[in-house]
């Protein structure tokens, strides 16, 4: 699953229309156990074949992703009903 979800990021990065997409599909292979690393080192190499602007808006799209989650995530130290 891992490779499919990053795959399929690769894709909708490349097709450079299809942000709302690739946002789902970063979440989708941070649920199937891609690191962060492993997400943006796509959108690095993407840069090489689909463009530094294509692969820029990725990095835009998938810090968008990260902050959502780590917005999620309670506090350190902040118990639950506090």
């Amino acid at each position: 699953m891992k490779s499919r979800e990053i795959a399929v990021v690769a894709t909708m990065l490349a097709m450079g229309n299809a942000a709302p997409q690739l946002k789902v599909h970063v979440c989708g292979a941070l649920n199937v156990g891609c690191s962060r690393d492993e997400i943006v080192e796509v959108m690095m190499q993407k840069a090489v074949y689909a463009g530094f602007p294509v692969a820029l808006n990725g990095l835009f799209a998938a810090q968008e992703v990260f902050n959502e989650r780590d917005a999620d995530q309670p506090a350190v130290g902040q118990a639950d009903g506090a």
